[in-house]
């Protein structure tokens, strides 16, 4: 699985404006959910100066509106806003029939980070899944014709090395029978992400639409983390399969520019024409872990994120939970 790996002339301080430089997007349509905030507001910036026509799909469009103003700006493209609430199915249905037109570009960028308590959406769903995963899954269902009609469409599905913490576990998706562990429940949700790439491409891969997966990396200063708290934070990192990353003297942080690079590399290098079901960090293929050998750095994909049963089945499960 690590024969063919896509490498690229970028790394890990690539920034968004570097690895999409030259590229030109005229015509081409976006939209960045979690728009209105850290690395998704630089994901926008790129993708509105190559010359694509962005949406912002945010919760709070107050936000929204003074991102879409600040990179009209910059960019000298008009940049549209739209409310979606991924963990609120009519806010997503509501979304999706608004839509008009096709759609080459369906960034799934937002996302929610280790709750402290399990929390549940209306319809028993646990948070971290129902947000990462159910909503995006079903966003992207709902967009399905939109992204065929473009051709060529790509999803950007952002996972996270978190998703090493935990397979996802179909037998107890909402933890009703086992005791809640906020690490383990993103953990599933962001294997979900990239389960999510690998199923889409092979379902969708015909209708021209490819899928892949990206871990942002570690970036100190985004809604993700901030308003964790510290001791909840530390503990999260304590108890990381890859928790050596964490000792300071190993630890690089990345700026939220150099966050959105391994995005905006996947959505348009020309490296990726037809290219899906894989995971990438620092604007590169990652390679695939051995599970009989033990990894304590924050780099690569378990395997069992690429599985291809547990994608078709987590496909399966989710179509199964929307409709219940």
């Amino acid at each position: 699985m690590n024969s063919n790996r896509i490498t690229t002339p970028f790394g890990a301080q690539s920034t968004a404006a570097e690895v999409i430089g030259g590229i030109d997007l005229s015509g081409k349509r976006a939209i960045v959910t979690g728009g209105s905030s850290g690395i998704g507001i630089e994901t926008a910036r790129a993708l509105a100066g190559a010359g694509a026509e962005v949406t912002l799909a945010v919760r709070d469009t107050d936000a929204g509106d003074r991102t879409a103003t600040d990179i009209t700006a910059s960019s000298g493209n008009a940049v549209h806003v739209d409310r979606l609430d991924l963990a609120d199915q009519t806010s997503v249905a509501t979304f999706v029939a608004e839509w008009t037109g096709t759609l080459d570009l369906l960034i799934n960028n937002a996302g929610v980070m280790a709750l402290p308590d399990r929390q549940l959406t209306p319809e028993g769903w646990e948070m971290q899944f129902a947000t990462n995963h159910l909503g995006h899954f079903a966003l992207a269902l709902g967009l399905h014709d939109a992204l065929a009609a473009a051709g060529d469409a790509r999803i950007v599905s952002l996972s996270s090395v978190g998703h090493r913490r935990s397979p996802v576990i179909f037998d107890d998706l909402n933890f009703t029978s086992r005791p809640y562990d906020l690490g383990l429940a993103y953990g599933q949700s962001k294997t979900a992400n990239v389960l999510f790439a690998v199923e889409a491409t092979r379902r969708w891969g015909s209708d021209g639409i490819t899928a892949n997966a990206v871990h942002p990396g570690t970036i100190a200063t985004t809604n993700l983390s901030r308003d964790l708290d510290a001791d909840v934070l530390a503990s999260l990192r304590a108890s990381a399969p890859y928790a050596e990353t964490f000792d300071g003297s190993k630890m690089r942080y990345k700026t939220i520019e150099q966050g959105a690079a391994t995005s905006v590399l996947v959505a348009t290098s020309r490296q990726l024409d037809g290219i899906g079901g894989r995971y990438f960090e620092d604007c590169n293929q990652a390679r695939v872990l051995d599970p009989d050998v033990p990894n304590t750095t924050i780099s690569g994909v378990a395997a069992y994120a690429l599985d291809p049963k547990a994608a078709a089945r987590l496909w399966q499960v989710s179509i199964d939970t929307l409709a219940s």
